[in-house]
């Protein structure tokens, strides 16, 4: 009976080592996954010009936020150092939805937010596909992403039963993917544009 109560102790912190060994792995995996890929992810209004002259031109008069119909458009705080109060949009929050009219680059005054007239104009970010978090990668069925998507096929489609594609030259970063996705984290991120 006593050897088997001193066994016990060794027992536990066997599996406990065991189990350190197993998770342990998993969780750094985790960890570095999503310190490569933010949860979310902000982006300019469509129309925003180069980073550092948007900055410069952006009146802050919230004339864009006013202007847009799905309430995707808000503006930075005041811990955003120099670009407080500019207009940003989180797909995760809320995504540009490609409406008609383009009505945010149309009240803009300052010029931060160019005139665009056309959806395929637009150029907020790219999406950027997760295969590893996608469920489809599990072999469950889920096209929210390609089906919600306001470019439909010339921006995300499927091959096959995999994880969704992305077309480079038709995505326009609006973020209504990444919106919709069901996993957390998102197997879609909307990446912005490199305007710096």
């Amino acid at each position: 009976m006593g050897n088997r109560g001193e066994d016990i102790p060794n027992r536990r912190g066997f599996f406990r080592h065991a189990v350190t060994r197993v998770i342990g792995p998993i969780a750094d995996y985790m960890e570095n996954l999503t310190a490569r890929r933010p949860a979310s992810v902000l982006l300019r209004p469509p129309g925003a010009i180069e980073e550092s002259a948007f900055l410069q031109t952006c009146h802050r008069c919230e004339a864009c936020v006013k202007a847009c119909p799905a309430d995707a458009i808000y503006l930075l705080g005041r811990d955003a150092g120099e670009a407080t109060g500019t207009p940003v949009i989180d797909p995760d929050r809320s995504p540009c939805v490609v409406c008609d009219g383009l009505h945010c680059t149309h009240v803009c005054e300052s010029g931060a937010l160019a005139v665009l007239n056309a959806p395929s104009l637009i150029r907020m970010g790219t999406a950027e596909v997760y295969e590893t978090l996608c469920v489809r990668s599990g072999g469950e069925e889920c096209s929210l992403c390609v089906d919600r998507c306001p470019m439909g096929e010339d921006a995300l489609y499927f091959l096959g039963d995999g994880p969704p594609m992305v077309k480079l030259d038709g995505c326009v970063g609006c973020g209504v993917c990444q919106h919709v996705c069901p996993t957390s984290p998102k197997a879609i991120v909307v990446k912005p544009n490199a305007r710096r």
